[in-house]
């Protein structure tokens, strides 16, 4: 009896770290020093991967996407791999001036995902960035404009 609840037991167990490790493909984002490489240091921020097998064969892009004077702008930007497996970094090249969102895509063999990460005048918004299970539609990129617009109309200045 004692070996069939060990047994039960050590099944649940592996249910739930199963579960745990099944969230999926997703971004997380951080700091250049989060990375611990000293060449991420002078990055806009850093993101790591998860639930990727094979991080080596993902497929990671990004672009800014601004709206300076008005006009809508779009920068294609390079992500640098870091040392670490799974690791990147995004370095700004898009103007200083207007509001800006990063808007970040990747494949992992069969899943996607996607994010947001808006950029203000002291840098990324952590607070603000938005996670999807795809990459993020035209409409939600539309919308972190306007709210990063309306943010520093209000006086945020995060």
């Amino acid at each position: 009896m004692l070996r069939l609840q060990m047994f039960r037991l050590g099944m649940a167990a592996c249910a739930v770290a199963a579960l745990a490790l099944a969230e999926g493909f997703t971004f997380t984002i951080g700091n250049p020093v989060a990375s611990h490489d000293f060449q991420m240091k002078a990055a806009a921020f850093v993101f790591r991967i998860n639930g990727c097998a094979e991080p080596a064969k993902s497929q990671i892009s990004a672009t800014a996407e601004g709206l300076v004077k008005g006009a809508r702008r779009s920068v294609a930007l390079k992500v640098m791999a870091a040392s670490k497996p799974g690791v990147y970094a995004v370095f700004q090249n898009w103007p200083a001036e207007g509001g800006w969102v990063v808007s970040l895509r990747g494949v992992c063999a069969s899943e996607s995902a996607g994010a947001i990460v808006p950029i203000g005048p002291k840098g990324f918004i952590r607070e603000s960035a938005k996670f999807f299970p795809r990459p993020a539609t035209s409409a939600e990129i539309e919308t972190s404009l306007k709210d990063l617009a309306q943010s520093r109309n209000q006086g945020g200045n995060k």
